[in-house]
């Protein structure tokens, strides 16, 4: 069993990874759901954290509220995809939770101080400034981190909110180089993996066929957040970002990609936000990333598919 500090902005297909991660107690123990800014304003993903937790009837994960701004940037939000709660599309029940009093990068620091060292997985589906204060703030805890597993960054896919620069990072390019030189191993799940990576009408029918309420929410949620997608790209269906990250811990064999030096430009604002990838080992730069540039799609969506079964 993995221990895991989700870090996440929930987002429709953040929603189906927690509901993905919830359904898995046998192979996660979730110490803490740290909300961040991105997607929406902090207040709104705290909510939607909520939201999921609630409809998968989780009652004993601590919720806290990470950093509400970018380190050095103005907050850019999403709702042109997700709708102005960031969650639309599914009619949640009123949230009954509220978060901890603690800081999320107070728990962070304390949750990871109180783990045996490289004992405990950080998944980070979102922007990385609460992960890149919390480092900053006490270095030591790099050493208690097993692995960062991340959805963020583009490279043979370039960008999805500027041209050359993916959402995640492009929200807080300095805290993702942070992060990036922190020492810890790095999974990265970008773009390249996630437009592999198709929500045909086939595969959301089949989330309402199994017949539960989580089911139904996931097939309305991502039903809701295509329409952008499709609009842009042309495909047979929207790709699936968020749930690359429990995905990957569940099955790393349906990944494919290779070790690599992995950078943010900060520098420039025609290309702020840029991941610099060296796949072809041009340079001799530390090799700092596993970064995944393939995904076996079909094994993927049935895995994902079963897993959202186990769920009312």
């Amino acid at each position: 069993m993995r221990d895991l500090i989700c870090i996440t902005d929930p987002g429709q297909e953040q929603a189906v990874a927690l509901l993905s991660i919830f359904a898995s107690p046998d192979d996660f123990r979730v110490l803490g759901i740290v909300a961040s800014a991105g997607n929406t304003t902090l207040d709104n993903t705290v909510e939607n954290v909520f939201k999921v937790l609630e409809l998968a009837g989780v009652t004993d994960i601590p919720v806290l509220k990470g950093v509400p701004q970018p380190l050095l940037r103005p907050l850019v939000t999403a709702a042109h995809v997700h709708g102005e709660t960031g969650l639309d599309g599914y009619g949640f029940a009123p949230v009954v939770g509220r978060p901890e009093a603690e800081s999320g990068v107070a728990a962070i620091i304390r949750m990871l101080r109180a783990a045996p060292p490289k004992s405990v997985t950080v998944a980070q589906f979102s922007s990385m400034t609460t992960l890149a204060v919390a480092l900053t703030e006490a270095p030591d805890i790099a050493d208690h981190i097993a692995e960062i597993v991340m959805m963020a960054g583009a490279y043979f896919e370039v960008g999805n909110i500027t041209p050359a620069a993916e959402f995640n990072i492009y929200v807080d390019p300095h805290a993702a180089a942070i992060v990036l030189g922190s020492g810890v191993p790095i999974v990265m799940l970008p773009l390249d993996v996630t437009h592999q990576l198709h929500n045909t009408r086939a595969r959301l029918d089949a989330f309402s066929a199994i017949g539960n309420e989580c089911g139904r929410a996931v097939d309305q949620l991502l039903t809701f957040s295509e329409t952008f997608d499709l609009d842009k790209y042309g495909w047979d269906g929207a790709p699936l970002h968020g749930p690359v990250v429990p995905m990957y811990l569940l099955h790393p064999e349906f990944f494919h990609g290779r070790l690599v030096n992995a950078r943010v430009e900060t520098g420039s604002e025609l290309t702020m936000g840029m991941l610099v990838v060296d796949y072809w080992q041009i340079t001799d730069l530390p090799r700092n990333v596993f970064y995944c540039r393939d995904v076996d799609a079909a094994p993927f969506y049935e895995e994902l598919t079963a897993r959202i079964a186990r769920l009312s």
